[in-house]
């Protein structure tokens, strides 16, 4: 399924999925049986499993509408937290090797990541707003799962089971004020928190199994500057798979349904990495096309 959160012509925000370019308000359509927002339905979808399939299967028109009458939104608008983690081996090498830099050995013993702003989510079609004193804004390209079941201690072998599904990620980079900041060892800090963009939809594992492989999916993930394509990779190029890092995130802390974990930017995926002898920076006015095979494009705007 793709699950979504939307605005309706009214300018109510609703959540439900697509089905065939055909939008469903579940709360709607349920006669209020499913709840108003995926967050909720996320925390409790054993409860309302059943309640789900009766609706998706169902022919009502009930709380149904075309695609072009609602306004997609960021599917979690306000997820409970966003982990970031820095699994592609390629990007590492070459963010690395641009700044004169080996990867060092404790990368390939455990995946790390960072904690970024929940509070600043930004969904497909959204303004990103360039931060002041910023002149080095780059875009980050990335595949991002969301959990959908508590859990602590997870084993790699069992964390599947925690994965409610996926969605495209732009992890929003200020270099300049990143670069400053990192000297102090402690994290990015105002280098990463004014944005990330999710969406546009919440794609389940089901609907992705025919791209399976050992490590996760065959999908190809691309970004474009104004039309122009400027990275290219694949998620089956990841090092550590989401269930590697679901067992290092819940090692000795619960995970809670609705929190999200990011993979790190694919390699190419950045001007970091391909350096401003391809492109510049970017600036206000340009638009930033995220695609990645079987969960749509993810497009922003630069304000």
């Amino acid at each position: 399924m793709k699950y979504i959160t939307f605005k309706n012509s009214s300018g109510e925000i609703k959540a439900g999925w697509i089905n065939h370019d055909i939008v469903v308000d579940m709360n709607e359509a349920s006669d209020g049986l499913l709840p108003s927002d995926l967050l909720t339905l996320i925390a409790q979808y054993e409860k309302y499993r059943d309640i789900v399939t009766l609706h998706l299967e169902s022919d009502r028109t009930k709380g149904r509408y075309k695609i072009e009458e609602v306004t997609l939104l960021a599917p979690l608008p306000r997820p409970v937290s966003v982990r970031d983690f820095y699994a592609f081996e390629e990007h590492v090498k070459t963010a690395r090797a641009r700044r004169g830099l080996d990867v060092i050995p404790e990368w390939y013993e455990i995946p790390v990541f960072y904690f970024t702003n929940h509070l600043a989510i930004k969904g497909p079609e959204d303004e990103i707003d360039k931060p002041s004193g910023c002149n080095w804004l780059d875009y980050e390209l990335e595949i991002a799962c969301i959990i959908g079941k508590e859990g602590r201690n997870i084993k790699a072998q069992d964390a599947k089971e925690y994965i409610f599904g996926y969605c495209i990620m732009n992890d929003w980079s200020a270099r300049d004020l990143q670069a400053k900041e990192m000297k102090v060892g402690l994290g990015p800090a105002k280098g990463k928190d004014f944005a990330t963009s999710l969406g546009p939809v919440i794609v389940t594992p089901d609907e992705l199994e025919s791209y399976k492989t050992s490590k996760g999916y065959n999908l190809e993930m691309t970004a474009s500057v104004n039309g122009r394509l400027l990275s290219k990779g694949d998620f089956k190029q990841i090092h550590y798979s989401f269930a590697q890092m679901i067992e290092r995130a819940s090692a000795d802390v619960t995970l809670y349904p609705g929190e999200v974990i990011g993979s790190g930017t694919v390699g190419t995926g950045c001007i970091l990495e391909l350096g401003t002898e391809v492109h510049r920076w970017l600036e206000p006015g340009d638009e930033v096309e995220l695609t990645i095979t079987g969960l749509g494009t993810l497009k922003n705007t630069i304000k």
